[in-house]
């Protein structure tokens, strides 16, 4: 089931079972790929509606942000929960590891993706990984053929939004890959660059506040989340529904 919030429409999953989704999507024969919008892809596809287009034919559109939920609850068709990005990309490990799967992870800055890949192996010794490539890169296709010929079945793709989301939308199908998911800066935190949250801040929906604290450059991109309430409260408020584009 579909919920809107703000034009986008979300998978109303708990993390299980979007796990479980996810899962099968991964163990299919055929392409997939998942988006994890948090306020800042809302207010993107806000303006720009071929990335709101890719959004919403996403296979699994998961709310990677609190504001997203808050923004449901807002609307009056709250969310089961948060569902983050990250540990979407945890679950689709387990899962390969359990397939003893191939993984290619694509993006971050030259180097990270080939710690992150060692991290992850570590941890899941039964996945091979296929290749791996920086996120710094001039031409497409000639990484998208790099892609192909490792043969993934999942594919990392973290060049941040709506980059990532467009590059899976016009290369994932030709990359073989059964399940596609961009992960904006996943890399940098699979390598240990980059330290996430504690649990407790997670769940209190303050993992934002918690990152602001540590990287205190990110308040600009931090001020959209009450700018997406706002616009939140306002469709509530008017009864007008955006209708999400197809």
């Amino acid at each position: 089931m579909k919920t809107n919030v703000l034009g986008i429409q979300f998978d109303n999953l708990t993390r299980e079972e979007a796990r479980q989704a996810g899962g099968e999507l991964l163990r299919g024969s055929d392409f997939h790929y998942v988006v994890t919008p948090n306020p800042e892809f809302l207010l993107a596809a806000e303006k720009d509606l071929e990335f709101q287009k890719i959004l919403n034919r996403a296979d699994l559109v998961l709310p990677d942000g609190i504001g997203v939920v808050y923004s449901a609850k807002i609307l009056g068709t709250p969310l089961k929960e948060r569902v983050a990005g990250f540990d979407f990309a945890c679950d689709m490990l387990e899962e390969l590891n359990e397939m003893g799967g191939r993984l290619y992870l694509l993006g971050a800055k030259p180097g990270v993706a080939e710690e992150a890949a060692a991290r992850i192996v570590e941890k899941h010794p039964k996945i091979v990984i296929c290749g791996t490539h920086d996120g710094y890169f001039q031409e497409s296709d000639p990484v998208a053929r790099e892609v192909a010929a490792a043969q993934p079945d999942l594919l990392f793709v973290c060049l941040g939004a709506p980059k990532q989301e467009k590059w899976i939308a016009r290369f994932g199908l030709l990359t073989g890959a059964k399940l596609a998911i961009g992960l904006g800066g996943a890399l940098d935190v699979f390598a240990g660059n980059v330290e996430r949250a504690p649990e407790k801040w997670q769940k209190m929906g303050m993992e934002w506040a918690y990152r602001l604290s540590r990287e205190p450059k990110r308040f600009g991109r931090m001020a959209k989340l009450p700018l997406v309430l706002v616009k939140a409260a306002g469709q509530r408020i008017t009864g007008r529904r955006r209708p999400g584009v197809l």
